[in-house]
């Protein structure tokens, strides 16, 4: 539990929720914070799906400016690289994640949303890559995420303009996966990993892998990646559980193992 993340457990979903006001800015504490959380939650067994929340008024709202306004290449080569670290950390949790987006995803906020595996936005939230404006580019991951997620062209837009997109733009290119009143948007996240808590973990654990790190290989390489990642699944007890059941008609009851 630091002082502006936390991450609450319950039903073996894990909540980790920014709590830095007005905006949720990324200083350098809240980096590291969420370095832990993201440790935290890979490594509980318990823990089966995650929910990246910032509130009800604002999920992230960029870097904290006035920390770096002053900075140095020295300074932010040190720096950039935690906040990259950080947010890879909450990319590679091994178990499905959502942001639950209300108010304001930019800059380094929007960063981290796009770490996560889906992203249910409210229906007045902001999204947007403004750090154009500052004479800068995204630093934390945009550059790269964000066109694996929507394609060269928008993301060029995106980081070219520094524009805030509105939420039916965002579900319109595949920035968002659902957009909700904004009053139900961490309902409606805990609603789509709730459908994760009762599966297969290894096997969501696999599919997340072999999904991200085909993304990056040549066809023959992610083919390769598949082939192992669906074999080792036949040395666990779920393989077990989930093709008995099929065959009794029956409803699996996955263990994790």
């Amino acid at each position: 539990m630091g002082d502006y993340v936390r991450v609450e457990v319950a039903e073996s979903i894990a909540v980790i929720r920014l709590d830095r006001p007005p905006m949720n800015a990324l200083n350098a504490q809240l980096t590291a914070e969420l370095a832990a959380a993201a440790a935290q939650v890979t490594r509980d067994p318990e823990i089966r799906a995650v929910i990246i929340y910032g509130g009800e008024k604002v999920f992230a709202a960029g870097a904290d400016i006035k920390e770096m306004a002053e900075a140095g290449y020295a300074f932010m080569v040190e720096r950039s690289g935690r906040l990259q670290a950080a947010l890879s950390d909450l990319a590679a949790i091994p178990k499905p994640v959502v942001a639950a987006i209300a108010g304001y995803a930019l800059g380094g906020g929007l960063e981290l949303a796009l770490c996560a595996d889906f992203r249910v936005v409210g229906e007045n939230a902001r999204l947007g890559q403004p750090e154009i404006l500052l004479g800068v580019i995204p630093g934390a991951g945009g550059t790269q995420r964000l066109p694996r997620l929507v394609g060269p062209a928008r993301a060029k837009d995106m980081i070219f303009t520094g524009r805030q997109v509105a939420a039916p733009e965002a579900l319109a290119i595949g920035l968002a996966d659902r957009v909700v009143p904004d009053t139900e948007v961490y309902q409606a996240a805990r609603e789509l990993v709730t459908r994760y808590a009762g599966g297969p973990a290894l096997a969501l654990r696999a599919a997340k892998r072999a999904i991200d790190t085909g993304l990056d290989v040549d066809l023959a390489s992610g083919l390769e990646l598949e082939r192992a990642q669906f074999a080792a699944l036949f040395a666990t007890e779920d393989q077990r559980a989930g093709m008995r059941a099929f065959t009794e008609k029956t409803k699996p009851a996955f263990r994790g193992r």
